[in-house]
């Protein structure tokens, strides 16, 4: 496992394609999706089901927002590999209350 995936609002996508992250496999799929007010939420389940059973992406990187649309998958979600990060965009700020992986985190210290 060696690539990080995104699926995020333009902006996010854009500065990590730049930082060097966007991949395309042998089988001409991306390693991201660019999430705007045209994309279904089907899209963003089918994306993110599609980067959590491929064998070469280690994390997993979505938008917070993003996350709140598939906010149940998300919390279904158990494996610890590809690990989902959430992260915030430039126009919607981190909630940590919100985030799925914290919240596994502070169960397990009794926080």
């Amino acid at each position: 496992r060696t690539l990080i995936a995104a699926i995020g609002d333009e902006d996010t996508v854009t500065g990590l394609l730049l930082a060097g992250i966007g991949d395309i496999d042998i089988h001409q799929r991306p390693n991201f999706l660019v999430v705007d007010a045209k994309t279904t939420q089907e899209q963003i389940e089918e994306t993110f089901a599609a980067f959590t059973s491929r064998k070469d992406i280690a994390i997993i990187l979505i938008n917070q927002h993003v996350a709140e649309v598939i906010r149940g998958i998300l919390d279904e979600y158990k494996a610890a590999f590809p690990t989902v990060l959430e992260i915030p965009s430039k126009d919607h700020p981190y909630d940590p209350s919100k985030d799925s992986v914290l919240k596994r985190v502070q169960l397990l210290f009794g926080d």
